[in-house]
């Protein structure tokens, strides 16, 4: 086999060739195994959610499940008064399989049910699998499958959208926690009150948590039941589908946080012993049950969990029209260990045996399918390992995600803050973290996301602020501790998302320094809403600060925009000076420029760049962000000669740069 790009691109991984190449070569091979050796697309393969489950018939209504161990097993419900009855036994087909045929008038729209299975010596009620609809009774808080079948069936207006990748510039949320009120918000109102304000922001896609019912609202989405159902706490599908419609009608893609790399360990509204035995999704022995997740991990060297996995991929594309995904916990997968406890300092630990092939396989799968069901799709790996390839191509031999998080920014930000002074903080460290990447995969760069906000961790602004935001955020309230927070808080967002290769995200009001963290309701705080939730009058206040905030990320963002392919344009840096803690670097026409210091301003301070003209196009000290005003953005700022870079065509562009501020020029195009 001639050797794969990865390999070519990156001479550093040639002494793992044969490993790189094994695991490309099982891929292979584990496709061939899932589409009867290619007769199959992988995509036709992959329509489980068309057989499995619950489905209306032109002669009445059909059910399926996969449950090899199972003896017996009887569907329950509000139309039989949850009795084992003969007429809802299901019959045993092959492999596993069990069905069950009705006729229409025994089920209705909104029935509730479950399915009482039957194994030697046990028995048990069970959520079906394959089910698209569970909801929660209020009273008991008991979770049922129910019947999904409305009048009318939702259609899309909006059905030949492409994402805007040019860049990706992603606003993270959290539908529940979206409304100002203490509640659960909904889709609807998120779709009426928020899509609007992301689309005023200028962010061009929505990454959204939480969608994959799960039992316990706190997990943040992460400990799911039910993989194709859409959590019912937030509405009903149609309204989820009409949310998805409308962010397209504005240009909006919606990427799904999906939970693939684990599932809760309850065995009555999830996967856990679902037909009695303990490994029938799941790994066995002392694999099964993830450390430090308190869940269970999925064996994905089984077909048929395979099968499971990537059909769900496919049914949330072509269901609800989502743009793709970005996979969670995908260093838990790759590894043995998890991760956990491993350094990850040179290649070598990414070849030493300890990787799931398995994983990977399925990994590299779920991302050819996933482009081959919508060519236009976005696939994001969060992966903190550094796992060479997980961006690259699949052909290159890589695993095909499209993006990675780049985790070590916001880890980055947060020990800057916490443990170094102010007059520490050196633009050559700034630089290597924001722009170390591979070459060959693209990153999506953020300062913080929903990890940095939940209770037990602090926001960047509450950890340059802390108390002082309760007493000092009015406008004619003038707080050093304040001042200091706002400024900085501008110049870190504008560095990370002005330095992308790829994208750039931001967690839900943390564009204007939404105060405190997240906590969920739970028994330790009252079963209380007031931390999960956001509070858009701070920002709407002009009275207070926080629109300083939020009118500088649209506007960065909106520069950001402005520029075709911004994440594609070379990035060269001008100048960096630890002593004076200045920065510079240069993206196509633009200039960026920062000064750290927390107590020096420069004048005339200079920098080698095209020769031209130059105008400011944005400034983190202008008066309507919150700063000081103490340059004229009106002026323009000419280049000086010098004949020492006569030849490179570069000459001395002059500034005064004032303390902890950041500004970004633009060369002016000569009229000709």
């Amino acid at each position: 086999m001639e050797s794969l790009n990865l390999i070519k691109n990156d001479p550093w991984l040639a002494p793992y060739k044969e490993a790189i190449e094994g695991r490309y070569q099982y891929v292979i091979d584990k496709e061939k195994s899932l589409t009867n050796k290619g007769k199959q697309t992988l995509s036709e393969m992959a329509s489980g959610y068309l057989y499995f489950g619950l489905h209306k018939t032109n002669k009445g209504w059909v059910f399926r499940e996969w449950a090899p161990n199972a003896t017996a097993i009887y569907l329950i419900g509000t139309f039989n008064n949850w009795k084992k009855e003969e007429q809802y036994k299901m019959r045993r087909q092959g492999y596993g399989v069990w069905e069950i045929a009705l006729e229409e008038e025994l089920l209705h729209h909104e029935d509730l049910f479950k399915l009482l299975v039957e194994w030697d010596g046990g028995s048990g009620e069970r959520i079906p699998a394959w089910i698209r609809r569970v909801v929660q009774d209020d009273a008991t808080k008991i979770f049922s499958a129910q019947v999904w079948n409305p009048a009318v069936p939702y259609k899309f207006r909006n059905k030949r959208f492409k994402p805007n990748t040019a860049p990706l510039l992603i606003y993270e949320c959290h539908i529940g926690m979206s409304t100002n009120e203490e509640k659960v918000g909904s889709y609807d109102e998120f779709r009426r009150n928020i899509l609007p304000r992301i689309a005023r922001e200028g962010y061009n896609a929505i990454q959204i948590m939480a969608i994959q019912e799960h039992p316990y609202y706190g997990s943040f989405g992460y400990h799911v039941s039910s993989f194709f159902a859409a959590s019912s706490r937030f509405g009903t599908p149609e309204e989820l589908k009409e949310l998805i419609d409308d962010a397209h009608g504005m240009g909006i893609a919606v990427i799904m946080d999906i939970v693939h790399s684990h599932a809760v360990k309850n065995e009555v509204e999830g996967l856990g012993r679902f037909d009695g035995s303990y490994n029938q999704y799941f790994l066995s022995g002392s694999r099964r049950e993830h450390p430090a997740w308190d869940s269970l991990c999925f064996d994905y060297g089984k077909n048929e969990v395979l099968h499971f996995l990537l059909s769900n991929c496919k049914f949330w594309l072509e269901e609800y029209k989502f743009d793709g995904f970005r996979f969670d916990g995908v260093t838990s997968m790759l590894y043995y260990s998890h991760g956990l406890g491993e350094a990850f300092c040179n290649y070598g630990d990414y070849f030493n045996g300890h990787q799931d092939g398995d994983a990977i396989a399925y990994l590299t799968l779920a991302n050819k399918l996933i482009h081959e069901v919508n060519q236009h799709a976005i696939t994001i790996a969060e992966e903190v390992s550094g796992m060479p390839g997980l961006a690259a191509k699949y052909e290159d031999g890589g695993y095909g995600f499209d993006y990675r998080m780049a985790m070590n920014i916001p880890d980055y930000w947060i020990k800057t803050i916490k443990e170094k002074k102010d007059e520490d903080w050196h633009p050559s460290s700034i630089w290597w973290e924001t722009t170390n990447r591979r070459a060959d995969e693209k990153t999506i760069s953020y300062a913080e996301s929903h990890d940095q906000a939940l209770v037990g961790d602090k926001t960047i602004i509450f950890r340059l602020i802390d108390a002082e935001m309760y007493w000092h955020m009015q406008k004619d309230d003038h707080n050093f501790v304040v001042e200091r927070g706002v400024a900085l808080h501008k110049m870190i967002r504008l560095v990370t998302a002005s330095t992308i290769n790829g994208g750039y995200l931001n967690f839900m009001g943390n564009e204007f320094g939404h105060p405190e963290w997240i906590d969920f309701p739970r028994e330790g705080n009252g079963w209380s809403h007031k931390y999960a939730r956001r509070q858009w009058e701070l920002v709407d206040n002009m009275d207070l600060k926080y629109h300083y905030l939020g009118d500088f990320d649209r506007e960065m963002i909106e520069l950001i925009r402005s520029v075709k392919n911004f994440q594609s344009t070379p990035i060269q840096k001008v100048w960096d000076s630890d002593g004076d803690q200045i920065l510079a670097y240069m993206r196509k026409d633009l200039v960026f420029v920062f000064n750290f210091s927390p107590s020096k301003s420069f004048t005339d301070y200079g920098f080698l760049v095209p020769a031209g003209e130059y105008e400011v196009v944005l400034n983190t000290d202008a008066v309507r962000f919150g700063g000081f005003g103490l340059a004229d953005d009106t002026i323009h700022h000419f280049t000086q000669f010098d004949p020492l870079y006569k030849k490179e065509k570069k000459e001395w562009l002059k500034l005064y740069i004032p303390a902890r501020s950041a500004v970004v020029l633009r060369k002016v195009k000569v009229k000709k």
